[in-house]
């Protein structure tokens, strides 16, 4: 009978990558048990979320296929593929460790799936798909991805305005919520009237029980709360709110709902301090001056207290905040590809199983 490995043996395998660790499996029946081992996932988990990485979807027009790259602060650029979902899609929102994946080739079909591990979820299609459309191409607006790690689940949202069959939109806001405790949708109607950007859509944050999303008009977040299905507008700080020449950016720090604010000489990063309050606090003021001609062009896309993950049309960057550095993680070779940021969504490597 052999002995579990120990504390210090578990904090050294909780730092390898997800693959290094499944292929550490095969070193002895121990270590192959950590992988379903509550304590070992939970640890691991822990460690992961605190290194957040950009993921890519590159896109390569010759061949109509796309790979993923992963920029890692620690281990640089990994290469890696959703060839096992064997369909061709589009990743729609990443959360923890999980990928929301939509078809292209066949509406309406949505996969989740940890590109780590390889395991995956064909989500049931919802019953409203042949009475509701989505305006205007049939797809939702806003589909957002909530994997909660201490509870072992996960919900997908897919919401968006409503379209009766040969009539026009009525600002009736549909949503659809999947949970992977009853592998079933459910129904909530609302009423909206705003809309959204392409980044917008991208940056999705999940804190508090809640989705977030920041308007096109960047005049408020708009949070969905899970539990009680309902949906809240969150201010901005006033200085964003009313500031001019600015771009607004909703990221996550440190379990917080942060904005990046990026103007033509400075980036602000801002952390509400009290979410029932929605009292901001500006945490970082960074210089633009080094970066001068990338700025029009420049996209924040996750961060910690320590650094700050940024996409360009060709690059991806990082900027240390201790150093005041920055450095280029990642550069595109093929000049075909569309921004890089158009594809660039905050990652991290979980073990969450999802089948």
């Amino acid at each position: 009978m052999g002995v579990f490995p120990d504390e210090v043996t578990l904090q050294i395998l909780a730092r390898l990558p997800v693959k290094s660790l499944f292929k550490a499996k095969t070193v002895c029946k121990l270590w192959y048990r950590l992988a379903s081992d509550k304590y070992f996932i939970r640890l691991y988990n822990e460690v992961s979320v605190k290194n957040p990485m950009v993921l890519v979807e590159i896109s390569d027009s010759m061949e109509s296929k796309s790979s993923l790259i992963c920029v890692d602060n620690l281990r640089g650029v990994s290469e890696f593929s959703l060839e096992f979902l064997k369909d061709r899609v589009k990743v729609r929102a990443s959360c923890n460790g999980l990928l929301c994946c939509s078809s292209i080739p066949d509406k309406g079909v949505y996969y989740v799936c940890n590109p780590m591990t390889r395991e995956f979820k064909l989500l049931p299609r919802s019953r409203e798909r042949h009475v509701t459309r989505f305006y205007p191409d049939g797809e939702a607006t806003l589909v957002g991805l909530a994997c909660d790690l201490s509870r072992n689940k996960f919900n997908v949202v897919l919401a968006g305005y409503h379209r009766t069959f040969g009539h026009r939109p009525d600002g009736t806001f549909i949503c659809l919520i999947y949970d992977s405790d009853s592998n079933k949708w459910r129904k909530f109607v609302s009423f909206q009237d705003e809309h959204f950007t392409h980044m917008n859509k991208n940056q999705v944050v999940y804190v508090k029980g809640a989705l977030h999303w920041l308007t096109g008009s960047c005049s408020y977040i708009l949070a969905l709360d899970l539990d009680y299905e309902v949906w809240r507008k969150i201010s901005l700080p006033d200085e964003v709110s009313y500031g001019t020449g600015n771009r607004v950016y909703l990221l996550e720090l440190s379990g917080c709902l942060s904005l990046i604010q990026i103007s033509d000489a400075w980036m602000k990063i801002w952390v509400i301090k009290d979410y029932e309050k929605e009292i901001w606090c500006m945490v970082d003021r960074v210089s633009l001056r080094c970066i001068k001609g990338l700025v029009p062009g420049i996209f924040p896309i996750t961060q910690t207290g320590e650094y700050v993950f940024l996409a360009t049309h060709k690059q991806v960057l990082v900027y240390h905040q201790r150093s005041r550095v920055w450095k280029e993680m990642y550069s595109v070779k093929n000049s075909a590809t569309l921004p890089l940021w158009f594809s660039a969504h905050a990652f991290r490597s979980t073990i969450f199983p999802c089948d």
